[in-house]
């Protein structure tokens, strides 16, 4: 548990895609300080997609929504294994400012729809378009429907959804050069395998990479409670 609850919000909606990749090619893009964290020999890169509901300080009776895409690897850091974000696009341009001011995080300023839609398959299944309009910043696109396509389950310590998911700890990367992290807290996650169509997805090349072989391992998350704490030097 954190000793600091600095922030309060619930995640939802929440598709996480993630494609194996060489290690090679994700070390190549981390600042110093972090090395890969790999499982069975394959690192990952990750496209997640949510909705973050009702971010506000503790104690703060009213707080933020708006939806997030990222794209993130998995990294081992001086404080201990974590996730690192590439970017971050958000439809909501206060949230944008303070998350790169107060967290130092790579967020920028995007477009997003998001909407519930009823499929054939009797489930509702969530369409989420986004598409980048940060100043100066690389053009990036993402569109897909996706929804639960499966029994929930809680990933087991050591299992590859366990290692792509149960991450308490964040990094970052500066504009002073120094290396900073954060800690979050949530109960476990319940997923669903998922199945999505992904029309459209630039992120890799927005951020240099090859877009991966193969089809993404895909899981749907089911809405969470999740505190933050202020990031620190790592």
């Amino acid at each position: 548990m954190l000793d600091r609850r600095w922030l309060e919000m619930t995640w939802r909606d929440g598709l996480f895609a993630h494609w194996p990749v060489d290690p090679s090619s994700v070390a190549a893009a981390l600042p110093d300080g972090l090395s890969v964290a790999t499982h069975d020999g394959d690192a990952y890169l990750g496209v997640v997609s949510f909705v973050m509901d009702d971010i506000r300080p503790r104690g703060v009776p009213i707080g933020l929504s708006f939806p997030e895409l990222n794209l993130r690897t998995y990294v081992e850091g001086p404080d201990g294994p974590g996730v690192y974000f590439h970017s971050l696009d958000a439809d909501d341009r206060i949230g944008v400012a303070v998350a790169r001011g107060l967290f130092r995080l790579p967020y920028y300023r995007a477009e997003t729809d998001v909407r519930l839609t009823a499929t054939d398959g009797g489930f509702d299944a969530v369409r989420f378009a986004s598409r980048r309009v940060h100043e100066g910043a690389p053009h990036a696109w993402f569109d897909a429907t996706y929804g639960p396509a499966g029994e929930a389950f809680t990933p087991e310590t050591g299992s590859l959804p366990g290692f792509l998911l149960e991450n308490y700890r964040f990094y970052t990367a500066g504009s002073d050069g120094r290396l900073y992290v954060g800690e979050i807290d949530h109960e476990r996650w319940t997923l669903r395998p998922a199945e999505a169509e992904i029309r459209a997805n630039t992120l890799f090349a927005a951020n240099g990479f090859d877009r991966p072989d193969g089809e993404p391992l895909l899981h749907y998350a089911e809405p969470l409670a999740v505190t933050a704490d202020r990031i620190r030097r790592a």
